[in-house]
């Protein structure tokens, strides 16, 4: 008689992100979201993202005139991540929902730290900042729901996600886009004659700039949050918005009296770390959501 085929228990996994995921602390420890530090330079010094408080970094532009620049994760880094995760729970899997590898290597430095580990996976999620908080703690909620879910089924959801979560945001501060690469000379000095603040939307990975919005920031964001609860029908159970030290309180306020009222029923908010905020500038503001099915 044929021996009854036996089913090895799935290994326990373990989510890991860069720093510029901006997950929250709270999220990080109730969730076991583990982060491995991107990088920030200003005025010549090198910091690791969440090492310095984004507002005592934006207080610190304002006063020298400086514009930080940002870059990703090392194969350095992942290796001590990987190592460190490794030694604490030797039988777990570690699952890396990848910061877009479109604008940054800490996706290929990942794959690089990863040669010979079995224990590995990385995932491109498309997705920074809110966009991909939201991805991976909906990836830990399924694996909290199903202890018994594979790596391979979590990968899938994460990749589900990756092509139905939705982020934009408006620049508190076109400098730190310019600064970054991110925008031309010339599109800056207009922007800012004509007071123009431009939807920054991720398309497929990558950061584009779509809508223009003329007049305040309060009238500007408004416009946006029209837009991105308009454009496309959107899972109402959840919501993450995004902002940089600087933003006003009436500000959030109108943003969450308008979604809740749009039917969203969890609404978080999200502070960027340093590295969002040297692209973003101080005081900028951005929403992401799951479009449905």
């Amino acid at each position: 008689m044929a021996a009854t085929a036996q089913t090895s228990p799935a290994a326990p996994i373990v989510l890991l992100v860069e720093s510029g995921a901006d997950v929250p602390s709270a999220a990080r420890q109730d969730l076991g979201i583990e982060v491995v530090p991107m990088h920030v330079t200003l005025a010549g010094e090198t910091f690791d993202d969440g090492s310095v408080p984004c507002a005592r970094m934006l207080a610190a532009c304002a006063e020298t005139g400086a514009v930080p620049t940002t870059s990703g994760c090392t194969p350095h880094d992942f290796t001590v991540a990987f190592d460190r995760i490794h030694a604490e729970r030797p039988d777990a899997h570690i699952l890396h929902l990848a910061y877009s590898a479109a604008t940054t290597c800490s996706y290929e430095s990942a794959l690089t730290a990863a040669e010979g580990r079995d224990y590995v996976t990385s995932v491109d999620v498309k997705s920074v900042t809110c966009a991909q908080y939201l991805l991976v703690s909906e990836v830990a909620r399924f694996l909290a729901a199903n202890p018994g879910a594979t790596v391979g089924e979590a990968a899938d959801l994460a990749r589900d996600l990756s092509g139905r979560i939705r982020l934009g945001f408006i620049p508190g501060d076109l400098a730190f886009l310019r600064a970054g690469g991110r925008l031309s000379n010339a599109a800056y000095v207009g922007a800012h004659l004509l007071r123009i603040k431009p939807t920054i939307e991720m398309i497929d990975g990558l950061l584009v700039a779509t809508k223009k919005h003329r007049g305040s920031m309060a009238r500007a964001c408004r416009a946006f949050l029209d837009d991105f609860l308009s454009k496309e029908d959107l899972d109402r159970s959840r919501l993450a918005f995004v902002y940089s030290h600087g933003l006003s309180d009436g500000i959030r306020a109108d943003a969450e009296a308008r979604v809740r009222e749009a039917g969203f029923r969890e609404v978080e908010w999200v502070e960027t770390g340093c590295v969002i905020a040297s692209h973003s500038g101080p005081g900028s503001f951005g929403a992401a959501a799951i479009a449905k099915r």
